[in-house]
């Protein structure tokens, strides 16, 4: 399996402010107990809004200490269905029909549909990370780069965006840059064979330059 494969087939959901506004007057002892009860209800609110981000949370740390391939391919599976859902039911129609464009290979209509969705919802890491992807195939490598540094502002921990990155060094011709981008890699994601095999060959290579 090649860097591209991470690069196509890879969103984390961000929490939700909440302002709690309080009353300066002086309350009675039953005002007192419903203003409890419903700062009680905005507190379990808010709990609420976070579960995505600590549930993709909670797949990065058992993906970061899991050893097996098959089992952390899995853990890796969840977090790309996490990845999947921008939260907004537009956004994820127009990347469906991004990924049928791409499929049926009309590019500058799956474009189209990319920038829309990235206009729409420009926090969503995953739009970003499909048009680096899609700007890579094209043969935009700038552009692909560009788009991939937006994608990890949004979610560091973007390993799909972080093989893409390793691919574009490559094609580059800088190894050494491209070994640190599998480290990355690797950091987050350490049971991936291909990566593995991609860091120890560019580090013998490395070595053998220096002797």
């Amino acid at each position: 399996m090649s860097a591209m494969r991470f690069f196509a087939l890879t969103s984390a959901a961000l929490p939700l402010a909440l302002m709690l506004l309080t009353s300066s007057f002086p309350a009675a002892a039953a005002e007192k107990s419903a203003a409890a009860t419903k700062k009680d209800v905005i507190v379990e609110q808010a709990d609420a809004n976070n579960l995505p981000k600590q549930h993709l949370d909670q797949l990065f740390s058992q993906l970061k200490r899991e050893r097996d391939p098959e089992k952390a391919s899995g853990i890796a599976n969840e977090i790309r269905m996490e990845w999947n859902d921008s939260g907004s039911a537009t956004v994820n129609l127009l990347m469906q029909w991004a990924d049928k464009a791409i499929e049926e290979k009309r590019n500058p209509a799956a474009l189209d549909f990319l920038d829309e969705a990235i206009a729409l919802k420009p926090d969503y890491a995953e739009s970003w990370n499909r048009r680096a992807t899609l700007n890579f195939v094209m043969g935009n490598y700038r552009k692909s780069m560009s788009d991939i540094e937006r994608v990890l502002d949004l979610e560091p921990r973007h390993f799909g965006a972080v093989s893409g990155m390793a691919a574009i060094l490559s094609n580059s011709g800088n190894d050494q840059l491209t070994l640190k981008a599998w480290e990355r890699f690797l950091d987050i994601y350490p049971a991936e064979r291909t990566a593995q095999e991609q860091a120890n060959t560019l580090a013998e290579k490395l070595a053998g330059n220096r002797t």
